[in-house]
């Protein structure tokens, strides 16, 4: 029996993982080569490339520039709440990179200290980036519009000696000052940033406090063009904070060595583009999606990335990404599959796709969250594309599991992910610790090390950092539950506390959302176990409908109750749902399950700082009651 070309390229990861990664290096350009691919000595904290030293913004600008690729446009920024479009050049952005990592040495910062940007989707977010990464800093990006006392934690955590912000951010059709909740947080704060420096936008102007505040233009105008500073590859890039259990959010750390090897391996190998063609991750640079897919993976495999500044619907219509795609010649759109259950619910015939000429289009790649299989067969339908779901973490940096397109594609299953990324050892343990057999669910962990790429630890913390790898000995515990099925396909079934007891019954709230799902009148939906004092937890639905469906709910609701009980049996217990206008989400499109359980079961909660929508909640709250749950 022949082996495939997957299986050999997957083989070699897991059994020879320092001659795979060395290999893959060698798309680096270094400044001085490893001593070693992997080091153990520390185990559970492994690093990468060991000995080796680069310069991550000499990767992804530079580089290219000396390559030729110099006047190839490196970011399109595509603004449709500004009417603005703009391309930059390699040539163009390096220039604008190296004056301003010229003025941030300027005001002190060096070479291991850390920067927060606190900006909107603009290049200048891009350029504030590469700028840390050129002079060695650590940049650490916190979501534009963060309330201030989420802002101010990162503040004391990073201990920032500058902090890079704008004027302000637009979502939709508003206009949201920055600098107030800035000076806000920096009240709050126990530390200080020695200077701030502020991008004014046209659309509104900040109030500057003297001998602190600076102005972006007026620092870069003054400051001189500065060479790359060359950093281990083991010396932090920048520091992602991704929501914490304990209410303390959890600074991922992200080193510049492995990071650059896994990021350019993952876009040859993974999403199948080439350099020099436009790869679009419509998400947003304050998430782990924007750090690894709009900024460094493209430009470090000399793409030309797309900056966009709006929404799948609404700036101004559901077409808004056939828009961008066609105008723009993109190859590869990767995004949240909540983008597009926004796009079906808007426009659920795809009537605006038809004006729109989108044949570059190659692939779709979607994450961030589970891609139901509606969601799966209505984008694969309307776009005649291949559709591939990826399944990945903040922690990872990039993918854990995927139809890699430039190795060997799979014929997809609708649920899956595909199969295991080379160079992650995934595995399905039970309670004790043992592995399960194909097809049985379980906690989702991957063997140890880790490949390049992910978290070494996180900041300042390695104590914390153990928690992800002592709770199974030997593993990264991902805190997802799932299954894999004989022919080695992953299935991510939802977080471990998504998988509910109904009368001894173990029943993945998942499963019912896949059903749920396909009912032709649901745009989107959330299962949840709400407290029993009979059967410990039965599930909760809510759903959101289609435009333009004008049947009662109720009626919905009953053949819903019909469509688990027919897939699941009684067992399951799914007698209640309610039909809502919209679904709590964050701003990056992850429904807020956990914030809905407490509402559901009246516990008290705190309205997460990244929700898009307060009054969603409102809505949970009203529609629990009207189910009998939300009582204190």
């Amino acid at each position: 029996m022949s082996v495939s070309k997957y299986e050999t390229v997957y083989g070699e990861s897991i059994q020879q993982p320092e001659a795979f990664w060395g290999k893959a290096a060698q798309e680096i350009q270094w400044s001085r080569k490893w001593d070693s691919v992997l080091d153990d000595a520390r185990a559970p904290f492994y690093q990468w490339f060991v000995g080796g030293e680069l310069n991550t913004c000499y990767n992804a600008l530079d580089y290219h520039v000396e390559s030729g690729r110099g006047e190839q446009a490196a970011i399109i920024y595509d603004s449709p709440v500004t009417d603005t479009i703009r391309k930059i050049t390699y040539a163009e952005l390096l220039d604008r990179v190296s004056k301003f990592a010229g003025g941030l040495s300027g005001l002190g910062v060096a070479k291991g200290e850390t920067v927060i940007i606190y900006m909107p989707m603009i290049p200048e977010a891009v350029v504030a980036m590469l700028a840390c990464a050129r002079i060695g800093a650590v940049h650490s990006v916190v979501f534009g519009g963060f309330a201030p006392t989420e802002l101010a934690i990162r503040i004391d955590d990073a201990k920032p000696k500058v902090i890079v912000s704008a004027s302000c951010g637009i979502e939709g059709s508003k206009v949201l000052p920055y600098k107030p909740l800035l000076d806000e947080a920096i009240r709050i704060a126990g530390h200080k940033p020695e200077k701030c420096v502020i991008y004014q936008r046209p659309q509104v102007e900040a109030a500057m406090t003297a001998g602190r505040d600076l102005d972006w233009n007026a620092l870069v105008d003054g400051a001189k063009a500065v060479p790359c500073t060359p950093v281990a590859a083991t010396d932090p890039l920048y520091i992602l904070y991704t929501s914490g259990t304990t209410g303390k959010p959890k600074g991922v750390v992200r080193d510049n060595g492995g990071y650059a090897v896994a990021l350019k391996w993952s876009m040859e190998y993974i999403y199948d583009v080439k350099p020099g063609e436009v790869f679009w991750a419509a998400s947003d640079v304050g998430w782990v999606v924007g750090h690894s897919y709009i900024v460094y993976a493209p430009l470090l495999h000399g793409c030309t990335t797309v900056l966009y500044e709006g929404k799948p619907v609404g700036t101004p219509d559901p077409g808004a990404f056939w828009r961008v795609i066609s105008q723009h010649g993109v190859s590869v759109l990767f995004t949240a599959p909540t983008a597009f259950r926004a796009i079906k619910k808007e426009d659920p015939n795809a009537e605006h796709l038809k004006k729109y000429d989108i044949s570059s289009l190659r692939y779709l790649f979607l994450a961030g969250e589970r891609l139901d299989p509606d969601t799966y067969h209505w984008a694969s339908d309307m776009l005649k594309r291949p559709v591939i779901d990826h399944w990945w973490q903040t922690e990872t940096g990039w993918p854990i599991a995927a139809n890699c397109m430039g190795v060997e594609p799979f014929p997809v299953k609708a649920g899956s992910p595909t199969k295991a990324v080379p160079g992650y050892n995934v595995q399905i343990l039970d309670s004790e610790g043992n592995e399960l057999p194909r097809g049985e669910e379980g906690a989702v962990v991957i063997k140890l090390p880790l490949p390049p790429g992910c978290l070494p630890t996180l900041w300042q913390d390695d104590g914390r950092f153990l928690e992800y790898v002592t709770e199974r000995p030997g593993y990264y515990v991902t805190g997802d539950g799932g299954f894999i099925d004989r022919d080695g396909y992953i299935f991510i079934m939802g977080r471990i506390d998504d998988v509910i007891n109904v009368a001894g019954h173990r029943l993945s709230t998942g499963s019912m959302e896949e059903i749920v799902s396909r009912h032709k009148d649901v745009a989107e939906c959330a299962v949840l176990g709400a407290d029993d004092k009979l059967k410990g937890q039965v599930p909760v639905g809510f759903v959101v409908l289609k435009a333009g469906v004008e049947r009662k709910p109720e009626e919905i609701v009953d053949e819903l109750v019909r469509m688990v009980r027919s897939e699941l049996g009684a067992l399951a217990c799914f007698k209640q749902a309610a039909v809502v206008k919209a679904l709590p989400k964050t701003r990056s499109g992850k429904i807020l399950r956990s914030t809905m359980r407490k509402i559901v079961d009246g516990k008290e909660y705190a309205v997460p700082s990244t929700i898009d929508d307060p009054s969603a909640l409102d809505a949970i709250t009203d529609s629990a009651k009207g189910m009998g749950y939300a009582k204190p």
